[in-house]
């Protein structure tokens, strides 16, 4: 997810435009979208290739493999999403992106429509982001930063940002395209590095779950 600044719109790769196609109208002729789904969702192929493609390593990340995503019980997961996601998010909008989708986000500005706003503030202090599918721990935010600067940047951006250091590296991986991942095969977003490094930028519903169980 998340949109281009001028600068970043500026950058020109057409060798990758005949691929972004292709995987677009794949994407667009999967059966785990429908119509209007896939009308509501927004692309996110088209960044990934252009900031991520070739392999490209990003320094600070964990890389994974395209293994990771393969097919499971449930789309690239072997579970659907839990039925009690936090912050009011819907379920069936998680289970679509978590475990049916490779390119597609929930579109910009769907966090801030949840109760995410409402129930979080500075006083939540690091606030933890669990696997909507298996509770486990993905991010931790803010770190380093303020709840305020986090909220602004995910403002920006149009979706949950996240840094280096609010990464739980032991769950969550980025494939060669940019693609980020948990390591149990939930979609999660894309990094998107900007001046300042990585930046992971997370559909909420892919990170509202509920802790895991001991």
């Amino acid at each position: 997810p998340c949109q281009l600044t001028s600068k970043e719109s500026s950058i020109a790769l057409p060798k990758t435009m005949v691929r972004i196609a292709a995987t677009l109208m794949l994407a667009a002729s999967t059966k785990a979208l429908t119509r209007g789904a896939f009308n509501r969702l927004t692309p996110t192929a088209l960044l990934g290739s252009l900031l991520g493609a070739n392999g490209d390593k990003y320094a600070g990340a964990v890389m994974g493999t395209e293994d990771i995503m393969k097919p499971k019980a449930h789309g690239t997961s072997a579970t659907p999403v839990q039925k009690d996601l936090r912050w009011n998010c819907d379920v069936q909008t998680a289970d679509r992106i978590c475990n049916f989708n490779r390119h597609y986000a929930e579109f910009a500005g769907y966090w801030e429509q949840t109760s995410f706003l409402k129930e979080e503030s500075e006083a939540s202090g690091e606030i933890s982001f669990y696997d909507s599918n298996t509770g486990n721990e993905l991010f931790t935010a803010p770190k380093g930063r303020s709840f305020e600067q986090f909220v602004k940047e995910s403002r920006v951006h149009g979706w949950p940002s996240f840094r280096d250091d609010e990464v739980n590296w032991d769950y969550v991986r980025v494939l060669p395209d940019g693609e980020a991942v948990s390591v149990d095969g939930t979609h999660l977003g894309h990094n998107l590095p900007d001046k300042n490094g990585n930046r992971y930028c997370i559909n909420l519903v892919s990170v509202a779950g509920r802790p895991k169980k001991a």
